[in-house]
């Protein structure tokens, strides 16, 4: 690697080839053992290159969610992944967001438990483009609240639905 004040000159691959690029177009990658973090906001270098570096890591082995700060962003995998069963469910019932991996269920968990000790309503917003699977992760969202909420004060069995109030998301 050379610079100049207004240039780095790099080896590409093992091609021994040079190039040259203006230093405003270059960014410091993070070391390899930050590859693939669970929350963005980890990143010793933050910056949008490695932000979508580190989603696109994850995406390539199936990890579709990943946080960034308070934000859980999903990809859409554009196929099956088996990660919205209910040992899933189990599996993140109670748990605290930092203990478990990122997922849809741990924001559903979050905003129940906090409306729970809070005795306030929680809301979700889910955002994206056309097809980024917006109706696909309300309805996991759904899909875990109405899992869980039944289950209030009963040790995990589930109660009459005449009773049960499903808190608005």
């Amino acid at each position: 690697t050379k610079q100049t004040d207004e240039n780095y000159t790099i080896m590409v691959g093992d091609s021994n080839e040079e190039k040259t690029y203006p230093k405003t177009k270059c960014f410091h990658m993070n070391p390899p053992k930050f590859d693939g973090v669970e929350d963005c906001s980890q990143l010793p270098q933050l910056h949008e290159p490695a932000v979508l570096y580190n989603i696109r890591v994850r995406y390539d082995v199936d990890l579709i969610h990943t946080y960034s700060g308070l934000f859980l962003v999903i990809l859409n995998p554009y196929k099956w992944i088996p990660i919205y069963t209910p040992e899933m469910v189990e599996y993140y019932i109670g748990k605290r967001r930092e203990d478990i991996a990122p997922h849809v269920f741990a924001m559903g968990d979050t905003a129940y438990r906090t409306m729970l000790e809070s005795k306030k309503n929680q809301s979700m917003l889910i955002t994206g483009e056309s097809g980024a699977g917006k109706t696909e992760n309300t309805k996991k969202v759904i899909q875990y609240l109405a899992s869980i909420a039944g289950r209030g004060g009963t040790e995990g069995k589930p109660v009459s639905y005449t009773h049960l109030t499903l808190p608005t998301i």
